[in-house]
């Protein structure tokens, strides 16, 4: 409990895995959407219908990698923290 109060573990990385259900679900849902739209117009609907089939397959895609590089990001703050106490400590050492 401490920890979570004073900002030493993170709660994001967590939070980003519910983003990227939440994401994917979004383009899916906007892809099948699109295919609908495409499939009921009388004329020009198959730009659509390939529009709404790329947004399924892409989509996901393009939700994962944003969701990568954020958690990359609190990955490269862990090892900068691990870092600064493996300095501090081999500082503490030679002083002693």
């Amino acid at each position: 409990m401490q920890k979570f109060l004073s900002f030493d573990k993170m709660i994001t990385p967590t939070i980003i895995k519910v983003v990227f259900w939440i994401g994917v679900a979004i383009t899916v849902i906007s892809g099948l959407g699109t295919m609908i739209a495409g499939f009921s117009s009388f004329y020009g609907g198959g730009f659509q219908v390939f529009t709404g089939l790329l947004m399924i397959i892409i989509g996901p895609l393009v939700v994962r990698i944003y969701c990568e590089l954020l958690i990359l990001m609190f990955k490269m703050y862990d090892a900068l923290q691990d870092i600064r106490e493996h300095i501090t400590a081999t500082k503490r050492d030679t002083i002693d």
